[in-house]
C-alpha cells in the first residue's frame, strides 16, 4: 500500500508541474514569496525569458561557493533558474546537468537554453531518488524547494551522496516542518505537490544525513555543516552538507 502511496504523490506532482510549464505559470501554491527568495535584480535579468518560475524557496547559491570549473547538479531543475545563474559561476570549464522527473518542465528548460545560448547546461529526465548521473562526478548539488515533493527522502541523499566526489558539497533550500503535521495533511496530495505537507523535520533531515543515525548502510555519513529552521512550515531553510573526503 505504500508504495502505491508514493507513486500517487509522484503523479500528483508530475502532473501539477506539467500544468504549470505548459501554462508558463509562476509558483507552486505555497506561501512562500517570490519576492524573498534571495534572487538580486542583476541575477533576474541574466536569465533567459521563462527560466524564473517562482517554484523555489530560497537562492541555493547563495551558500553553494561556485568555483570555475566546477561541476553542478540541480536535483528538480524546472524551468532552469539555478543552472544558468550556476553555469555563469563555473564558466566555459564546468558543467550543468539539471535532473526533473517532469517531461514537460525538461522541455521547457531546454527550450531556454537554447534561447541563453547555455553550452555548459543540459537538461536530463529522470527521478532524483535514481539519478541519471555517474558516481562521484559531482563537485556541488544544489536543490531548490523540491525535495520536499519526494515520497523517499532517504533515497534522495542516497544518490546525491552516490553521486558526489569526494568533499562535494550540498546547498539545497527547502521548506522544513518544525511541528508533527496532522495525518489529514500528510495524506493531502494538493498539499504534498505546493510544498507543504511532505516537508521533512529537523531530527529527520538530520538522520537523512546520518549526523545521529545508526545505521550506516541506510544512510549516507555526510557531514552536516547547517540545519536551519523557523516556523511551522518553514520556507528558504538552508541545508548543507559535504562529503568527506575519505
Amino acid at each position: 500500500m505504500q508504495k502505491v502511496r508514493d507513486e500517487e504523490k509522484r503523479r500528483a506532482v508530475r502532473e501539477t508541474y506539467g500544468r504549470i510549464a505548459k501554462a508558463g505559470a509562476a509558483g507552486c501554491g505555497c506561501d512562500c514569496s517570490p519576492a524573498a527568495s534571495g534572487y538580486s535584480e542583476a541575477e533576474r535579468r541574466g536569465l533567459p525569458e521563462g527560466a524564473d518560475m517562482a517554484l523555489g524557496s530560497g537562492n541555493p547559491l547563495a551558500i553553494a561557493a561556485l568555483e570555475p570549473g566546477e561541476t553542478v547538479l540541480d536535483l528538480g531543475s524546472g524551468g532552469g533558474i539555478d543552472c544558468f545563474l550556476a553555469a555563469g559561476r563555473v564558466g566555459a570549464a564546468g558543467r550543468v546537468v539539471g535532473v526533473d522527473m517532469t517531461p514537460e518542465m525538461v522541455s521547457k528548460a531546454r527550450e531556454n537554453a537554447a534561447k541563453a545560448g547555455a553550452a555548459n547546461v543540459e537538461f536530463r529526465l529522470g527521478e532524483i531518488e535514481h539519478l541519471p548521473v555517474a558516481d562521484a562526478s559531482v563537485d556541488v548539488i544544489l536543490s531548490n524547494c523540491v525535495i520536499n515533493l519526494s515520497p523517499d527522502k532517504p533515497a534522495v541523499y542516497r544518490d546525491a551522496y552516490r553521486v558526489l566526489k569526494p568533499g562535494g558539497r550540498l546547498a539545497i533550500s527547502d521548506v522544513v516542518a518544525t511541528v508533527e503535521l496532522p495525518d489529514e495533511a500528510r495524506g493531502d496530495l494538493a498539499r504534498h505537490a505546493a510544498c507543504v505537507s511532505g516537508a521533512a523535520s529537523l531530527a529527520e533531515l538530520r538522520r537523512f544525513l546520518c549526523e545521529d543515525a545508526a545505521d550506516t548502510d541506510s544512510y549516507p555519513r555526510m557531514d552536516a555543516r547547517r540545519l536551519h529552521v523557523g516556523v511551522r512550515v518553514s520556507c528558504g531553510r538552508i541545508i548543507e552538507a559535504v562529503k568527506p573526503e575519505a
